[in-house]
């Protein structure tokens, strides 16, 4: 089973969306492999963007903190709120059909509370010059703790409506 047999991908891309529009962040929603499942994209900052252009950036930080999350919140079946290598969180909640895995919903680019850019991580990683990181770090926002549970929350409810939706249909 996969996350479109149980909704179709324009309702998810409705879902990050929404994620996007109510936090600002940048909102996904990945399969099992954790590659997303639609063509949204609406950067949460500046930096970001500038870390997935380059190989080692999107292999190395984003890829490993994508896997690492979505790992934990099977295990854990529930949320899981961590920080990719660059210090940006990064929300990660499953979706299961009974005890089926399907994927993950979820979004980062922000900080949370008294969390910093990782730039000097960031330069090694990636090759890019510690100015620019700085620079393009100036627009991350904030995020509170408190925050990123009610977001987590929300999308939990989401999910828990597209799963009810697909339960009483198959029924």
């Amino acid at each position: 089973m996969k996350l479109t047999d149980i909704a179709p991908v324009e309702k998810w891309k409705e879902l990050e969306k929404d994620i996007h529009k109510r936090s600002g962040l940048d909102a996904y929603v990945y399969n099992t492999q954790g590659m997303s499942i639609t063509d949204f994209k609406e950067w949460a900052n500046k930096l970001c963007p500038a870390i997935k252009e380059t190989d080692k950036g999107l292999a190395f930080i984003c890829a490993v903190a994508n896997q690492n999350l979505a790992n934990e919140a099977v295990k854990k079946k529930g949320p899981v709120i961590g920080e990719c290598d660059a210090g940006l969180l990064k929300i990660a909640v499953p979706v299961f059909v009974g005890d089926a895995f399907l994927g993950v919903v979820g979004g980062c680019g922000h900080m949370i509370d008294h969390s910093e850019v990782e730039c000097f991580l960031v330069h090694k990683m990636t090759g890019m010059d510690e100015p620019k990181i700085e620079r393009l770090s100036r627009d991350v926002k904030r995020i509170s703790n408190d925050a990123a549970n009610r977001l987590i929350r929300y999308i939990q409810t989401r999910i828990n409506g597209i799963v009810r939706e697909f339960t009483n249909k198959s029924q």
